[in-house]
């Protein structure tokens, strides 16, 4: 509690030297004090939330706030307080370059190419049955992004396997809108990226990581899947057998894939940054107009 009011009186002292108008807060530990300190100096707060459930931070601080952005639609959550905006994602998402993408990665205009990713650092149980699974498929070509904690031994493993031309792994991919723009299909846990996967309209196989805060991924996962851009293999189901199994279905099916793609760009909302932009802004316009203190 004491750090807490210590931080809390250095963001006053902060915000008064930058002479803040509207605090945007993002969640995480450093949210808290800054929108209270935002408060008790009477500026306005808008905060945003990009899982499918509001975390600490942002729980405590919603009664206070004007306006909450959330990523997608939460229940009980409802104007004017909250507004679903997306999540903003790089630009570069929504608009990917196949064709240098692929330039860049050696993978031919006719492949198909499955994209495996865990976010930043990998998933190691999704890496490891991604490996066992395609090292030896040859009904497309694995772009596999598996984070650095992994890279070595993974590729240890590949080489094991006669290290398959058409099994493609990188450490990490920036910007990583090439692989989104590269992939036909991706596997991947359900975290931020889907917001990602879904501005770039490519179809997933989500395999959610159980253990996440909230069990928010799932909720991401269902969202994606509720809107047919997805379908989820549960983690305690992973294996090789049923990973190999679930993506060369999706893989022989184009169609599907289509459909799939099509809904997940339905689902996308690649102006979010503007959005919520436009909200802070907004709010900033009206609190400079005499006696405007309203959201």
């Amino acid at each position: 509690i004491a750090l807490a009011g210590a931080a809390t009186a250095r963001a006053r002292r902060l915000l008064l030297q930058i002479e803040a108008d509207v605090v945007l807060g993002g969640g995480g530990y450093a949210a808290g004090p800054v929108g209270l300190a935002a408060r008790s100096l009477g500026l306005g707060l808008v905060l945003c939330e990009a899982d499918s459930h509001l975390g600490l931070a942002n729980r405590l601080l919603a009664p206070l706030a004007d306006r909450v952005c959330i990523a997608l639609p939460l229940p009980g959550r409802t104007p004017p307080k909250y507004l679903v905006t997306g999540r903003a994602v790089p630009e570069a998402t929504a608009h990917p370059d196949r064709e240098r993408a692929r330039a860049r990665f050696g993978i031919g205009a006719q492949e198909t190419c499955v994209l495996v990713f865990g976010g930043s650092l990998g998933a190691q149980s999704l890496n490891e049955a991604a490996v066992a699974a395609f090292a030896g498929e040859a009904s497309c070509t694995v772009l596999h992004t598996c984070g650095r904690r992994d890279f070595e031994w993974l590729s240890r493993r590949l080489a094991e396997a006669g290290s398959p031309p058409q099994y493609h792994l990188h450490a990490y991919v920036e910007p990583f809108a090439d692989a989104l723009g590269a992939a036909d299909l991706a596997v991947a846990r359900a975290g931020g990226s889907v917001f990602e996967l879904a501005a770039a309209g490519v179809p997933s196989l989500l395999v959610p990581y159980p253990h996440a805060t909230s069990d928010h991924q799932a909720g991401n996962a269902r969202w994606m899947v509720d809107g047919g851009a997805a379908v989820v293999l549960p983690d305690a189901d992973l294996s090789p057998q049923r990973l190999a199994r679930e993506v060369v279905a999706l893989v022989r099916d184009h169609e599907r894939r289509q459909r799939m793609s099509g809904a997940a760009l339905a689902l996308a909302r690649p102006d979010a940054a503007q959005r919520i932009a436009d909200e802070a802004l907004g709010l900033a316009a009206r609190r400079a107009e005499p006696g405007g203190r309203a959201a």
